[in-house]
């Protein structure tokens, strides 16, 4: 039986030329388990909030969405509210309360349930998703892990029907990502609770999930199971979407694997050692950090946030080379984002020094520091919006730069054009997905000709196709003259972008290398083509590393040495 019908539905935002979602159409079964999928701004997010009424965005609707055979503008409200459940991608924009406990009683207590129930169900729910030893912390002392955890607990325990889930790893590490999504597999296998989600990080999600309906400029164009999207692939070659099959199955459909396709790390570890050699084991790759001079230099840097508590940075060290793409990997928690704080200037640590361009951070005017010279994109970029449009977002940096009305409109068309964000520059920011609000603050702020980017989580909300394309502006970036610093939770981005790269943990950096290096000697910090190859090849820490190595060995038995 569905328990959710999407029937005919489109939508448009206002003042939008184009509609969001057009003629869409699926249903969801009682107990099943779906991910959307598709290019950043498809419409995922728009379909999963028009679902959830509450939060349904304004804009021109037709069609209906049908939830337990009763459409949702006519669905009773207390229903609504507590039969379907919704976590997004941002693990603090949910939390409203300043405590775990209270945080899991404050949905019960809006639904006015008596303090019995309210008491054993919150128990029940702390005590299954592990959050006893953390039941009276304050929830901003929570990790980004432990947050997006809280959520997912405290829309449990309304005893939802349907959960749906929006990017909900992406602030996430790899280990707590795998962690959140393993629960969700829990409650829809253990407890029957059907779940949408929408999600770029299929290397996971697509071996657990029944389902795989992806969308393509707002229409369904795949719906079926995943190990079915392989054959949609081979006859779709140039689909970009192709890019954010799991490492197993790229690797299977460039090598035209026969038989089925493989999802998993084990499964594709199967395939290649069941038919393919090994007698060449490793890459010969020209990598080596760039050998140019200091451009940021962190010495013995100290920083806590408040006194009564530990240091989050602990005499950290760090030198960066000019024209370097430094990528900075952790958990939550481990001290990235602080880093990149104290970089910036926001943040001012209480011992050590930090030297930007040979000076003294601390004796570097706001005005010097920004201009020209170093700017931050942030965690969230809604923080970078201040205008009513893209291009008046633009237009207002161009301002800032002094730049005359016909070289701003000129830098305005470039910066638009390499951002890929043109067709976006009459839309409200807000309006836009995750995706494409990080294309657009990246887009402002390259118009301040930085000489040094910092970049915090810059592939949030990107898929896979976008995460490529943001690799190769930042690339030509970088051979432009820039110096790139950037934290990240995707190994596999860091891999193709990075020369070098460092793993923080408890408030130091514990190593540093070269990709190919940094990740093969990694178990759990590392990439699914490098998981996939080990033991088979050395250095094969992305999809072409492991493609490269099966042609170059060939197929088992066409080698007559073998």
């Amino acid at each position: 039986m569905a328990l959710l019908q999407v029937e005919n539905l489109t939508f448009r935002y206002p003042d939008a030329e184009k509609t969001a979602l057009r003629n869409v159409s699926f249903s969801v079964r009682q107990g099943e388990f779906a991910v959307l999928c598709g290019l950043s701004g498809c419409g995922k997010s728009t379909l999963l909030r028009l679902v959830k009424r509450e939060i349904s965005p304004f804009g021109e609707k037709q069609g209906r969405i049908v939830y337990d055979g009763i459409e949702t503008e006519e669905l009773d409200g207390r229903r609504a509210c507590a039969e379907i459940g919704f976590v997004g991608q941002n693990p603090e924009s949910q939390i409203v309360t300043d405590k775990v406990w209270h945080e899991l009683s404050f949905g019960l207590e809006s639904l006015g349930l008596s303090s019995d129930v309210i008491r054993s169900r919150v128990a029940e729910t702390a005590a299954y998703f592990g959050i006893e030893s953390w039941f009276e912390r304050p929830t901003a002392r929570l990790s980004g892990g432990q947050k997006q955890l809280l959520n997912l607990a405290g829309v449990t325990v309304m005893q939802p029907k349907i959960l749906l889930l929006d990017e909900p790893t992406s602030q996430l590490d790899p280990i707590a990502a795998s962690n959140f999504l393993t629960e969700i597999y829990r409650l829809n296998r253990e407890f029957g609770l059907t779940v949408v989600l929408v999600e770029h990080r299929l290397d996971e999600v697509l071996p657990l999930c029944d389902r795989m309906i992806m969308l393509e400029g707002g229409s369904v164009v795949f719906d079926g199971s995943p190990k079915d999207s392989a054959e949609f692939f081979s006859s779709n070659t140039e689909n970009p979407m192709k890019s954010a099959l799991p490492s197993a199955a790229r690797i299977f459909l460039e090598l035209k694997g026969g038989g089925q396709c493989p999802l998993t790390v084990r499964s594709g570890h199967d395939f290649i050692a069941s038919n393919f050699s090994n007698f060449v084991k490793r890459l010969e790759k020209d990598e080596e950090t760039p050998k140019t001079e200091k451009i940021l230099s962190l010495k013995k840097v100290r920083f806590r946030y408040e006194k009564e508590q530990p240091d989050v940075l602990k005499e950290l060290d760090l030198d960066v080379h000019k024209g370097e793409h430094i990528c900075l990997l952790g958990g939550n928690g481990a001290g990235k984002t602080t880093l990149l704080g104290i970089l910036s200037g926001v943040l001012r640590p209480y011992g050590g020094k930090v030297i930007v361009q040979n000076s003294d951070l601390k004796k570097i005017d706001g005005k010097s520091l920004y201009r020209r010279n170093l700017t931050l994109l942030p965690q969230d970029p809604q923080t970078v919006f201040v205008k009513n449009t893209v291009k008046e977002e633009l237009f207002e940096t161009c301002r800032l730069m002094n730049l005359k009305p016909e070289q701003a409109e000129t830098a305005v068309s470039e910066i638009a054009k390499l951002a890929e964000i043109s067709d976006l520059l009459d839309r409200h920011p807000y309006d836009l997905s995750g995706g494409e609000q990080q294309k657009a603050a990246l887009a402002k702020l390259l118009l301040l000709k930085p000489k040094i980017m910092l970049l915090d989580e810059p592939t949030k909300g990107l898929d896979a196709h976008g995460k490529n394309r943001l690799a190769e502006i930042l690339k030509k970036l970088k051979s432009d003259g820039m110096t790139l610093v950037t934290v990240t939770h995707d190994p596999e981005f860091a891999a193709v972008s990075a020369d070098r790269c460092a793993l923080l943990f408890n408030g130091k950096i514990v190593s540093q290398d070269v990709p190919s290096a940094f990740f093969s000697k990694n178990t759990f910090y590392t990439t699914a083509a490098s998981r996939i190859t080990k033991g088979i090849f050395e250095n094969a820490v992305t999809c072409d590393d492991a493609v490269k190595l099966c042609r170059l060995n060939g197929k088992k038995g066409d080698r007559c040495d073998e």
